[in-house]
C-alpha cells in the first residue's frame, strides 16, 4: 500500500465510538452515572453526552443556537464520510479508509471520550470506570486487525494511582502502544505537580509514550473556551495549541522531563510551527529568574529536553512544518491525519503532505514512517 514506497503510520487517526459504548462496557457500581446519549442516533455528527451534571461538547451541546452552528459546520465536511458513517464507523469502515487513504497502520485516539470524562471535582472512581469502558471497547475494536489498528489507553489524572493502574493494564496486559490524557489542568494541579510523579515514573517503567491531546469544550480550565465560550471558531483556533503550550511549559520547566529522563512524551493536534519559538522563550525565562522560579533546577536547556524526550505532530497541510524540522530536527515530528474531524483533509492527507514544499523525500519518509515507529515501538 506505500505511496511513492513509502510505508505511512498515522500517529493519531481517530475512531468515532458508538452511542451505546458506555452502556454496554461501564461496570455495573458506576453504570447508572455512564455518559448518556442525548443527541439524534440518526445524525452521526451529533455527538451529544450528559455526564458528570454538564451536556458534552461544551461548546456545540450547551444551548440549542452553538449546537445548530456545530451540526452546520459537520454537515459540510461530512458526504467525504458517508460511506464510513453508514457502517457506524466500526473496525472494517476504519481500515477501508485507511486503504483509501493510504495508511498502513494507524495509532488510534477517541473522539466521544476526548470530552468524557474531563471534568474537575467528579468521582475519581467513575473518571476510571469511563477510561476503562472506552478502552475495554477500544480493545475489541483492534482486535479486528491488531497489526494494522493500534490502540493507545485513556486515563484520567484526577487520582493517579487510578491512573496508574489502568496504564499498566492497558498497555501491559492489553498490549496497548500508548496512553494517552489531556494537558489541562486537573482539580487545580498542573502537570508538573509532585502528586503526578508517580504516574510519571509508572510511564517510565512501562516504557511507552504519554500522549497528550486536546478537544474543545471540555469541563476543565481550557485555554480559548475560557474566553470564546459558544463560539467555535475562536476557541478551537486557541485551545488546541495554547493548552498544549502551557502544558508542554509544565513538563519542561517544571522539570518533569528532568526528573524522569527516560519518559517519551508526544504533543498531538496542535500543529508544531509554534515550537521552535515556545522552546526559544522558555528558555529565556528560565535564564531570566529559573534559579528562583523553577520547581525543579534544569541541567538541559529546553530544546534539548524536547530533541531528548519529545515529539510533536504536523498537520498534512501545515506549510511552516519545513522551517519547524529545520528549528528542531528532522526525528521529531510524526504525521496525523486526524481522520474523521471536521479539520482532517481525508481522503488526500498523504497525498497534500508528500506535496509539502521545502521538504526532502528523506524527510518526508521519516515523518511519515520512521518517527511514528520509533514513538510507538512499532515492528
Amino acid at each position: 500500500m506505500a505511496k511513492r514506497g513509502i510505508r505511512v503510520v498515522d500517529s493519531d487517526m481517530h475512531v468515532v465510538e458508538p452511542w451505546d459504548l458506555w452502556q454496554r462496557y461501564t461496570e455495573p457500581a458506576y453504570l447508572d452515572q455512564a455518559p448518556r446519549p442525548v443527541g439524534d442516533p440518526n445524525l452521526p455528527v451529533d455527538l451529544r453526552l450528559e455526564f458528570g451534571g454538564h451536556m458534552h461538547t461544551r461548546n456545540n451541546a450547551y444551548n440549542d443556537a452553538s449546537h445548530e452552528t456545530y451540526i452546520k459546520r459537520r454537515q459540510k465536511s461530512a458526504p467525504r464520510f458517508t460511506e464510513y458513517a453508514a457502517q457506524g464507523f466500526d473496525a472494517a469502515s476504519q481500515l477501508k479508509a485507511m486503504d483509501v487513504e493510504g495508511i498502513d497502520q494507524a495509532v488510534l485516539f477517541p473522539t466521544k471520550a476526548l470530552l468524557v470524562p474531563w471534568v474537575d471535582g467528579i468521582d475519581p472512581g467513575l473518571a476510571t470506570a469511563v477510561c476503562r469502558a472506552y478502552n475495554d471497547w477500544l480493545g475489541d475494536f483492534c482486535a479486528v486487525d491488531p497489526a494494522r489498528l493500534k490502540g493507545v489507553g485513556q486515563v484520567t489524572l484526577h487520582d493517579p494511582a487510578l491512573a496508574i493502574a489502568e496504564a499498566r493494564r492497558t498497555v501491559r496486559d492489553m498490549g496497548m502502544s500508548a496512553v494517552w490524557t489531556r494537558p489541562n489542568p486537573i482539580n487545580g494541579r498542573q502537570l508538573h505537580d509532585p502528586e503526578f510523579d508517580p504516574f510519571w515514573a509508572e510511564m517510565e517503567r512501562l516504557e511507552v509514550p504519554i500522549c497528550f491531546h486536546c478537544a474543545e469544550g471540555s469541563y476543565l480550565p481550557t485555554i480559548g473556551t475560557d474566553r470564546f465560550e459558544g463560539n467555535w471558531m475562536m476557541s478551537h483556533t486557541a485551545d488546541h495549541s495554547l493548552e498544549m503550550m502551557v502544558g508542554m511549559q509544565s513538563m519542561i520547566l517544571g522539570g518533569v522531563l528532568e526528573r524522569f529522563p527516560k519518559l517519551k512524551v508526544a504533543f498531538l493536534e496542535a500543529n508544531c510551527a509554534w515550537v521552535p519559538w515556545w522552546l526559544w522563550r522558555m528558555e529565556e525565562h528560565y535564564e531570566l529568574t529559573g534559579e528562583w522560579d523553577a520547581p525543579t533546577r534544569l541541567s538541559l536547556s529546553p530544546q534539548e529536553y524536547f530533541r531528548r524526550q519529545c515529539y510533536v505532530s504536523i498537520d498534512a497541510d501545515e506549510l511552516p512544518g519545513a522551517q519547524v524540522i529545520d528549528a528542531i530536527g528532522e526525528d521529531r515530528v510524526v504525521f496525523s491525519s486526524d481522520y474523521p474531524h471536521l479539520d482532517s483533509k481525508f481522503p488526500n492527507a498523504v497525498d497534500i503532505f508528500l506535496e509539502m514544499p521545502g521538504m526532502s523525500e528523506a524527510t518526508k519518509r521519516k515523518v511519515l514512517l520512521d518517527n511514528c515507529v520509533s514513538l510507538y515501538n512499532l515492528a
